[in-house]
């Protein structure tokens, strides 16, 4: 349960040749994407030109209520998007999709992932006399597109030439009057994948689990590099930025996907039962019961149960009604609030060696606080074990990873944490071994967060408000 590292956000779009109830459809794929981003959410809907839209700060039932959708109407292009902030302050302001209109039309854009570069183009557009109403890299891309589209022929043109400018992790769905347009950055970073509803309507999302909401049958990942249009005369691929193998970040297989979608042709739901059969393999432990820390735990403890036979076991119930609004006005209360989220089922581990798994520990405080919970329900041992390595590193492709200051991993050794959480023992995934959970995946994979080594060059420093720190020097 880890409650420190968010993903930056999910994207959705759908492009039907006839009118269709395309919000609603939308609407439907951010539930199902909610877990990528609860701070703020939007949909744009294009019927003849004419773009409809309405964002908010809050989860997706509290932004979309039935009026707010039938405002929205029905149209043939719809996008939609769900964030959590890893650049650019919370705010209405920053919630996504963008709207943008120009001398060429409307355009709407929503955004996953975080470019490296993108306070050297903001500084470059404001000196030309840009103003930007936002704190985001969205905007920054909006204007990389917009600037292209005033010289090119057409809307897919220009973001070929755009994305040439753009460094960094950028899955996007792009919305013009005519065409929808979907682009996965070079390196392939974030997912972005496609597919096609029994009416024939092209959709992409983030995962493929926002498909089967809407009952999409997936067709395929887009490539790293890969642009591709459909309009009235179809679909098709601008392929060049493509030659990569690409690099997705690794996380998602361990924390941020849902354990329902299949990523890059693995199953997110296997790999964690891998991480859990690996982790056994690297740090074995006599125990009686093996349990996970809701939710990205449960299935790698069911790996690290079928590979030892050790017995798995629910050892915790959570309360599903606390949503991001949760309050904890006191510091006894914020330390109090794991005992809400999660209560121990008592006859699970009273008595018993537990292995506990988890997917991380960030900074040791809600780990310290779980591992408590289970001592003050008897459990006479507590085994700690993590499906991936140290947090070491920053990240700057879209994952919200603390800095190195408050990353525990960097202030102490494995023994040290052990201490510190009050763990009987602990073991974390290795890196090789954390490569190795997406058996069959088509692609390489980012561990800049656990080795230091990422796959293109990155900055020295880049703070989550990079314009904010900037405007305030």
């Amino acid at each position: 349960m880890n409650n420190l590292i968010h993903e930056e956000c999910g994207v959705f779009g759908i492009y039907s040749n006839q009118k269709a109830e395309v919000a609603y459809m939308t609407y439907h794929a951010l539930f199902a994407l909610q877990h990528r981003g609860q701070e703020s959410c939007g949909i744009v809907v294009n019927d003849n030109g004419v773009f409809s839209h309405h964002k908010d700060l809050g989860l997706v039932p509290e932004v979309f209520g039935h009026n707010n959708l039938e405002r929205l109407g029905a149209g043939n292009i719809a996008i939609g998007h769900v964030r959590y902030s890893t650049t650019g302050k919370s705010n209405r302001t920053n919630a996504q999709p963008l709207v943008v209109r120009h001398v060429k039309g409307p355009m709407a854009i929503a955004h996953n992932g975080n470019l490296i570069n993108a306070h050297e183009l903001r500084e470059r557009y404001e000196l030309k006399g840009a103003i930007f109403h936002s704190t985001n890299d969205t905007e920054v891309i909006s204007y990389a597109i917009t600037e292209q589209r005033l010289i090119q022929p057409s809307i897919e043109k220009a973001v070929e030439k755009a994305v040439g400018q753009l460094k960094g992790a950028f899955s996007l769905v792009i919305m013009s009057p005519q065409k929808l347009i979907a682009v996965r950055d070079p390196d392939g970073f974030r997912p972005l994948c496609m597919g096609r509803t029994k009416d024939g309507a092209i959709v992409f999302a983030s995962e493929t689990c926002a498909l089967d909401s809407v009952e999409a049958v997936f067709e395929r990942d887009l490539d790293p590099g890969e642009i591709v249009v459909a309009d009235s005369d179809g679909i098709r691929s601008i392929r060049t930025h493509c030659g990569k193998k690409g690099s997705i970040c690794v996380f998602e297989y361990v924390y941020f996907a849902r354990p329902d979608s299949v990523i890059q042709g693995c199953s997110v739901h296997k790999a964690r039962l891998k991480a859990g059969e690996l982790l056994w393999k690297e740090h074995p432990v006599d125990a009686d019961v093996v349990i996970g820390v809701p939710d990205s735990g449960l299935d790698a403890a069911l790996g690290f149960s079928h590979a030892s036979g050790i017995p798995y076991g629910v050892g915790f119930v959570k309360n599903r009604y606390i949503g991001r609004t949760f309050i904890q006005p006191s510091q006894k209360q914020r330390t109090n609030s794991v005992k809400i989220k999660l209560n121990v089922v008592k006859d699970v581990v009273k008595d018993k060696r537990v292995v506990l798994i988890d997917d991380s520990i960030v900074r040791g405080t809600t780990c310290a606080r779980i591992v408590n919970l289970l001592r003050e329900a008897g459990a006479k041992e507590i085994h700690m074990r993590i499906s991936c390595p140290p947090f070491i590193n920053q990240c700057y492709f879209g994952t919200d990873i603390d800095s190195k200051e408050n990353l525990i991993a960097c202030k102490m050794s494995i023994p040290e944490i052990c201490n510190e959480v009050g763990a009987d023992s602990l073991g974390y995934l290795s890196v090789e071994g954390v490569k190795n959970i997406a058996e069959g995946a088509d692609c390489d994979f980012c561990t800049g967060c656990f080795t230091g080594v990422y796959p293109i060059e990155v900055p020295d420093v880049m703070p989550k408000d990079k314009f904010e720190s900037k405007i305030n020097k």
